[in-house]
């Protein structure tokens, strides 16, 4: 398997969308081990970009683009030349989303359809595409959005067949992600000497940063192009998770557990299956899920003719898969 990833990417041109963020920069410092021709990193944030660069050393070849994919002609300048593109940039936030749905529009939906327009015009052999565990069964902005997402990767590929392969991964909660709730707690514990949660009974899939790269990678490796990679990920109670990273970081200190309330958009549990994802061909190892769009569902794909994923099998049924009925604490606290 190594080798074979190791070919995905020798002397390829790769463009990473949101190359400075958490996901990003780490996809950019992994991808470098396997002797790209050249990756750039697309961003808004200059100086986000000059701190990325000097933790890498200035590699030659790194390039740092400014632009937002909400700009398609900034895109098809940007995408001149690239093989790959991994596509991170998001509005991910789920209250801001919920505040500001036509932003999460013209960013999560409107910015991925620039995406898939330039890099057809620009001859891009493959996009691999970040979502999210909220486009199933959507209940925010966030989760329709990333929803909308996919279904434009999806669907571009199938109506696009030899040009391009599209395919996405879906994440979890990536834990120590910028933004998220255990570094938001180290800091409330270290200068309040308390942590907030919204809901203790809520439940969440949680996952490693290194966990969220390896599954894009291997996403890139393995898509024949339709395809959603879905990690298979312990799950957690807000409250035990609580109690978690108070035990393992702050074990001699008294620190307390403030609710609030649940924010705008927020869902009691997480599933990675959904019903929007019914009618889908699902195959299966025991680390992850690969969901391929049936004829069933759409005439136009092409995934009943002959995809094949080696050391995968084929399921029968979606019986979904919840946040509420993994929960394992054992394996939350190796993750945090």
């Amino acid at each position: 398997m190594e080798n074979n990833q190791t070919n995905e990417f020798k002397d390829k041109v790769i463009l990473v969308t949101g190359g400075t963020g958490t996901i990003g920069s780490e996809l950019v410092r992994q991808l470098l081990r396997y002797k790209p021709k050249q990756i750039r990193v697309l961003s808004r944030n200059e100086t986000r970009q000059y701190d990325l660069l000097e933790s890498l050393r200035y590699p030659p070849n790194v390039r740092m683009l400014i632009g937002d994919i909400r700009d398609r002609e900034r895109l098809q300048t940007a995408f001149y030349g690239v093989d790959i593109i991994f596509h991170a940039a998001a509005l991910k936030h789920v209250p801001f989303c919920e505040y500001n749905p036509s932003e999460a529009i013209k960013t999560n939906i409107i910015g991925s359809h620039n995406i898939i327009e330039a890099a057809l015009h620009s001859g891009v052999q493959k996009i691999i595409a970040i979502s999210t565990d909220k486009v199933a069964n959507p209940m925010n902005v966030l989760g329709v959005s990333k929803l909308m997402m996919e279904q434009l990767m999806i669907n571009s590929n199938f109506f696009l067949t030899g040009k391009i392969k599209l395919a996405c991964v879906r994440f979890g909660n990536v834990a120590w992600s910028s933004g998220s709730v255990l570094p938001m707690w180290k800091n409330q514990a270290e200068t309040h000497r308390h942590i907030k949660m919204t809901n203790k009974n809520a439940t969440r899939f949680l996952m490693t940063i290194n966990q969220a790269i390896k599954l894009t990678i291997k996403a890139a490796q393995l898509c024949h192009g339709g395809e959603v990679f879905i990690l298979k990920m312990p799950s957690v109670s807000l409250g035990g998770l609580a109690d978690a990273f108070i035990q393992k970081y702050y074990p001699k200190k008294k620190i307390s557990i403030k609710t609030i309330g649940d924010r705008a958009g927020d869902k009691g549990h997480e599933d990675l299956l959904g019903l929007n994802d019914h009618g889908k061909e699902i195959w299966t190892d025991k680390d992850m899920f690969i969901l391929v769009p049936s004829k069933k569902n759409n005439d136009f794909t092409k995934s009943d003719q002959g995809y094949f994923y080696n050391g995968f099998e084929k399921i029968q049924n979606n019986e979904g898969f919840s946040s509420k009925d993994n929960i394992d604490i054992k394996k939350i606290l190796k993750i945090i």
